[in-house]
């Protein structure tokens, strides 16, 4: 049997952990200014002490978080013009860079705890993404809205390989799930998302999907009983609101919409503004981008700020 997230990671093209090197000079552009992630500089000299002392560290830190930070290495003897531009005077000094800019620094040799607080602050600053990432995940998408959750699985699954806490990429492995038919593994999921995420949007997302599947369906004898009702009782809320959530069930979301959209234009603050909040509930199932959100929300502003 299928099962979401037990899956042998596949080769993609995700960066692998940062990589760790010697620049001189020539480099600095590509490596440093131009990198799509934060960097910290390294100045040292191999007769330097307390350099080799701090450069273990500086490397296990920055391992530690899979490419969202990379570290480089500059000899300040074989490159003493760009140490001096930096204004370094003594070694080591470490300059953390972020969109081509110095951002942050320190001098001499730190304890592990204060140069991770120190990483951690950088990777929060950049918002903390790989790069490439963005890319990887779209294809995710696409093989999954076309009914290839074998495949989606497998990028979705690899890229939570690299960085634990994408938000996105656990987001698509419930939603995975739920495409298989495993409700149950996907509020398992859900419910053990790591704290970090766990109030994420893209989480409050599955939550509305799972929601939403949770709510009985209406068979088509159903459907029109509750349409005539509310065609000869138009204020008859609860009817119209069951009606719009068995549409919706019965993939007929822009009807369902219609109908919630009714309700509220009728009396928004019928049984506890339930519409309006089932509205919200359905476009965070659909996604912000899709089109019947994007349209649901033009039509409820319509009716609230008219």
């Amino acid at each position: 049997m299928f099962c979401p997230g037990k899956v042998q990671p596949m080769q993609l093209t995700v960066p692998a952990p940062a990589a760790i090197k010697d620049i001189s000079t020539k480099d600095f552009a590509a490596e440093v200014i131009k990198a799509e992630v934060p960097v910290l500089v390294d100045f040292w000299a191999p007769w330097c002490g307390p350099c080799k002392q701090l450069g273990p560290v500086l490397e296990k830190v920055v391992a530690a978080q899979n490419g969202k930070v990379k570290l480089v290495k500059m000899d300040v003897d074989q490159n003493q013009q760009l140490a001096a531009q930096l204004g370094i005077q003594s070694i080591p000094a470490v300059f953390a860079f972020w969109r081509g800019q110095p951002v942050d620094g320190f001098m001499g040799v730190q304890p592990e705890s204060a140069i991770k607080a120190f990483v951690e602050r950088l990777v929060k600053l950049s918002g903390g993404k790989l790069p490439g990432l963005d890319e990887v995940l779209a294809k995710a998408d696409e093989a999954l809205e076309a009914g290839d959750i074998e495949t989606a699985n497998e990028i979705f699954a690899t890229v939570l390989e690299q960085d634990p806490v994408n938000a996105t990429a656990y987001a698509g492995l419930i939603k995975v799930a739920i495409a298989a038919g495993q409700a149950g593994e996907a509020k398992a999921m859900l419910a053990e998302a790591p704290p970090e995420i766990a109030n994420a949007k893209e989480l409050a997302g599955v939550r509305a999907q799972l929601e939403l599947a949770d709510k009985p369906k209406g068979d088509a004898s159903q459907l029109a009983e509750l349409m005539a009702t509310v065609t000869t009782q138009p204020d008859n809320h609860q009817a119209r609101y069951d009606l719009a959530l068995a549409l919706y069930g019965a993939g007929q979301i822009e009807a369902a919409i219609d109908h919630l959209v009714e309700s509220v234009k009728r009396d928004r603050k019928w049984n506890e503004e339930a519409a309006r909040k089932q509205l919200v509930t359905i476009f965070e199932a659909l996604g912000p981008m899709h089109e019947e959100t994007i349209a649901g929300r033009r039509k409820l502003s319509s009716v609230l700020f008219r």
